[in-house]
């Protein structure tokens, strides 16, 4: 089996899929954007709160690799009702997990994307929507 076999899996591309359930919405009020410096994958994403502070909305603009997309269906696919701390938590998890310091995180379906973090240059791709949601997290935060 080589390489790219075992890091493009078959759940690892069906993923990509799922960004349609996505679509980017300029009516979005939050927006934050994200590139992963190893591959030059970007992500811009748009959110919504709820008057609890917690995600109501999101959208999504990928131009990433296979992995940055499944990342981001993924993020999309749980990020309903989470707050900004939790989603600082699973990020700095996140971290930790692909410096094999921690385990992995505990958000639904990352186990798609497990096999990538043998490759360190996908480490960036995956990250993306963790760091695009907290920099539009922290756009809500400076407008405050």
């Amino acid at each position: 089996m080589s390489s790219a076999d075992r890091l493009y899996t078959p759940d690892l591309l069906a993923l990509t899929l799922r960004l349609a359930d996505y679509p980017w919405d300029e009516t979005l009020p939050l927006t934050g954007e994200a590139r992963s410096r190893s591959c030059g994958s970007t992500l811009a994403m748009g959110l919504l709160l709820d008057g609890q502070g917690r995600i109501d909305a999101i959208g999504l603009r990928a131009r990433a690799c296979a992995v940055g997309q499944a990342s981001a269906a993924i993020f999309a696919a749980a990020a309903k009702g989470k707050t900004l701390e939790e989603i600082e938590v699973t990020a700095k998890s996140m971290e930790d997990w692909l410096a094999d310091k921690g385990p992995l995180p505990d958000w639904p379906g990352l186990d798609a994307i497990e096999a990538a973090r043998a490759f360190p240059g996908r480490h960036g791709a995956m990250m993306l929507p963790w760091q695009a949601a907290l920099a539009a997290l922290s756009s809500e935060r400076a407008s405050v």
